[in-house]
């Protein structure tokens, strides 16, 4: 484990949203760990060394509870929307040499030919992978593919001890060209349809003298 992800764990025996908005107005975070089998535990973390922490995805925290090690990944972070303050963490106890199921993210890289586009058709992918070893994110290279080219789940390479739980033709990438936009086949209709509604208007303004005609 690095020795960015440990943090000092605090035990917690007060609950509530008074209680929580005491501690976050002392630096820290209110977080439960859950998980094999036992009871949750209550704790406060130092929110400014986490929020470092949870630039990345699925973090596992190194945890000091009371002195003894505990090894948490991040299940669910919640957010005020609008400050955008950590305000409730919840954590899942993990071990060593143990597997997880965890969505990691994609990043594409590279450059498509010249004229084309990247469409980025999954977000992330679902992975089995050692609890400890855990992927930050998928690199997919698209360096040179052409229009038409694809990239599926199948294709992403992952690294080792990482295995595949998304369906492997799943498109990941798809290479495209942008949208062909007729100027002049879009003039020409504007045109014709102003020249249909001066027509109207001019059809309906003879009516009106006709009549006025017809009256007098």
């Amino acid at each position: 484990m690095a020795d960015d992800t440990k943090l000092v764990a605090e035990p917690r025996d007060k609950f509530g949203k008074g209680a929580a908005r005491k501690i976050r107005a002392l630096g820290k975070v209110p977080a439960v760990i859950y998980g094999h089998g036992t009871e949750p535990q209550h704790v406060t973390l130092p929110a400014h060394e986490l929020g470092l922490i949870l630039r990345k995805a699925n973090a596992v925290l190194e945890l000091d509870i009371s002195g003894k090690t505990q090894l948490a990944l991040v299940k669910d972070v919640q957010k005020d929307p609008v400050r955008q303050i950590l305000e409730h963490i919840d954590l899942i106890i993990v071990r060593k040499g143990e597997k997880v199921i965890i969505d990691v993210p994609v990043h594409v890289e590279g450059e498509s030919f010249p004229g084309t586009l990247v469409a980025l058709d999954a977000n992330t992918l679902s992975v089995e992978a050692e609890a400890t070893n855990i992927p930050e994110r998928l690199i997919v290279n698209v360096e040179g593919l052409e229009e038409g080219q694809h990239v599926y789940a199948k294709d992403v390479p992952l690294p080792q001890g990482t295995t595949l739980l998304t369906d492997p033709d799943t498109l990941v990438v798809n290479i495209t060209l942008p949208a062909k936009v007729d100027l002049g086949e879009a003039a020409a209709e504007e045109a014709a349809e102003a020249a249909a509604a001066e027509g109207a208007e001019a059809a309906e303004e003879g009516a009106e003298a006709a009549a006025e005609e017809a009256a007098e």
